[in-house]
Formats: structure tokens, sequence, C-alpha cells
């Protein structure tokens, strides 16, 4: 079997050609007998030539294959399948097997939203990005593929695409947490488009069978009926006090989302305000970041409260106003933040009492 873009030589079970990156086109025999897998399939990113570059070119993506020893083998960073060093593109989901991560001095590295009409591949459907500043989630679904969703990100829809409502564990605690008590469900065929009604970036996030992803509330656009969904109390907050009045504060929220992937792979998508940072904790790594920038971490990474007091002298407002409010993560696993971020209510009003916390005084 070949290749009908490139020519290539094809294995009797790929999914797309390791060379191009094209869908394998099977007879109808040959797809019965081996289906399509559902995975998610990312597109390879296009990068914009520094200055540098024009008098020091470096070697392209096909030469610095062809440098890599026969033999040698690597992991696909989107669906984690083992294969040969020297393929340009995943056969398993396409993906690109050559893009370098660029990671900063202090750890970060930027994940990538997805470009201006990039296609993210998932059974039989796919998920089309368009548009930079408020970007949409344009959706082609397949007769037997689905995703879900809350009802607020809907855009628009064909009308052949069937929605239905989709049942959640314990509704009123949701009702009083001020979560979305309708979630929605849509199965294919036909087109429907998704968006945040806010600038900012696409992010897709891949899950492998066995994985899971915490998620700040109000950051969730879809997935796919693959991928199951859960929530949780955080434990993160502070009561503030002003006069006979009495607030509770959530910095990321009273409850996090949880998504997983019991036994096949699946796709979500979530909306971020600026730039998406992403870092790796090791073990007992510890960080403070703005709780409202918080966008997703593994379960692995715990949190919790923490406040730093500045030394000052006379202060109108008294010692207790002197603080800053923090989120302390730490390791092992991943943690993603925004660069566009909201206030903290309460940061610096009389306290009561908080969750767990640690504090430092400069």
């Amino acid at each position: 079997m070949f290749c009908t873009s490139c020519g290539r030589a094809l294995g009797d079970f790929a999914n797309f050609c390791g060379s191009c990156g094209a869908r394998v086109k099977r007879p109808e025999a040959m797809q019965e007998s081996a289906p399509v897998e559902s995975l998610p399939v990312q597109p390879p990113p296009v990068e914009s030539p520094s200055p540098s570059s024009a008098l020091a070119s470096p070697p392209s993506s096909a030469e610095a294959k062809a440098a890599i020893p026969a033999g040698s083998r690597t992991t696909c960073p989107w669906c984690g399948t083992v294969t040969d060093a020297k393929e340009l593109s995943c056969p398993r989901c396409g993906a690109t097997l050559s893009a370098p991560a660029e990671i900063s001095e202090t750890g970060w590295k930027q994940l990538p939203g997805r470009k201006d009409m990039a296609k993210l591949q998932f059974g039989d459907s796919f998920c089309q990005i368009e548009g930079l500043y408020v970007p949409v989630a344009d959706v082609s679904l397949a007769p037997n593929d689905g995703i879900y969703f809350t009802h607020h990100v809907l855009l628009w829809k064909d009308l052949q695409v069937n929605m239905t409502t989709m049942s959640l564990a314990e509704a009123w605690k949701r009702m009083f947490a001020g979560l979305p008590l309708v979630m929605m469900q849509a199965q294919g065929p036909g087109h429907i488009a998704f968006s945040r009604d806010a600038p900012g970036e696409m992010i897709a996030l891949p899950l492998q069978p066995g994985e899971s992803i915490d998620v700040r509330e109000h950051l969730f656009i879809l997935a796919t009926h693959s991928v199951s969904y859960d929530w949780f109390m955080t434990n993160i907050w502070y009561s503030t006090k002003s006069g006979d009045d009495q607030e509770t504060h959530y910095p990321v929220g009273a409850f996090m989302d949880r998504f997983t992937a019991p036994e096949s792979p699946g796709l979500l998508i979530l909306h971020a305000s600026g730039n998406v940072l992403v870092r790796e904790l090791a073990p007992g790594e510890a960080l403070l970041v703005k709780p409202t920038a918080l966008i997703f971490k593994d379960p692995t990474v715990g949190m919790q409260l923490h406040f730093e007091h500045p030394r000052t002298g006379f202060s109108l407002w008294g010692s207790w106003g002197n603080r800053y409010v923090w989120l302390r993560l730490w390791g092992p696993g991943r943690v993603a933040v925004q660069s566009s971020f909201e206030r903290i209510e309460g940061e610096n009003a009389y306290m009561t009492s908080c969750s767990p916390a640690t504090q430092h005084q400069w």
C-alpha cells in the first residue's frame, strides 16, 4: 500500500503517512477489517524565520531526520505511539514528530494555540480553529462521533446536528457553586461551532487512556464522548469581614473540573486569555502563581494558599492589609498559566479565616 499524496510505501495498519502526514485512503474492504482509531491530530506548526536565519539556515526537518541513526525510536507527543525516529509524522495519528520544544531558562514553555484554520482530527470528524483574536472551534461531526460542551459557548450549528442534554451528578451542589447546570451533547453528522466570546487562545489537549487533567472552572469549551467528566472541591478559600458583613472568597473557584480518558484516547479543548505557558514541576518542586492565572494542572500537582507579608511602616489600613495572595503549587506534574488574569477579590480586606496556607514575611 502506498500514500496517494507522496507515493511512500505504508504499513498495512497505518492511519497516516509517516512522511507527509496525509490520511491513508483504503479500499472499503480494508477499512472494515482495520477501522481508523479515534485519535486527535495536531497539524505541524508553522514557524516564521528569525532575522539570523537568513545568514545561517538551520537544517530542515528532513535533513535532521536523515542524520538520525537507523533503528532509533521516538514517541509521538500527541498520541504516545512509539515509532521510527526518522518519520516526520506519526503513522497512527498524523501529528508532527519534528517540532522542537522551546523552553525558557526558568523552565516555562509556550503552549502553542491552534493557528488560524488549523484542523484537529478525532475519529472520522475534525475540529477546525477559525480566527486568531476571538477564536472559534468549528467541529465537523461524522455520523458516529459526538462531543459535549457547556450550553453558553455554542455559537452556531447545522439543523441536522442532534443536540440533547447531558445528565450531571449532584446538580444542586453545582447550582450553589455557580457551575453550569446544563451540559449539552451533540451527535453528527453536521457542523457545530463554539466560542467563549473573549480574546485568547484555543488549547487542544489530547488525553491518553487512563490520563486525567484538572481544569479551572469556566475555561472548558468541548470534549469528545470518549472523555469522562467530573468535578471536585478545591478547598482553596479565605473569609473577610467588613463591619457586620462577612464574605468567603474562592481565588481559583470553589470547584475544579476533572476530565479523564478511561479506555480510549480523547480530545479536550479549552479557552485561555492571553498567552499560555506550561511548566513541568519535579517531585517536591514548588511554585507561586496568581490564583486566577491557573488554567490546568495534572492531578498529581498539589495546591494551597500562600500569603506574602511585606514589611512596611505606618499603614492607614493596618498591618492586616499588607499582604499578597498567591497559589502555591508543588510537583510532580504539569502546570499551565495564562498571561491575562482577573483581579483577586478581597485580597487586602480584613481576613477572619482561611484554608490551609503557608506564609512569608519580608
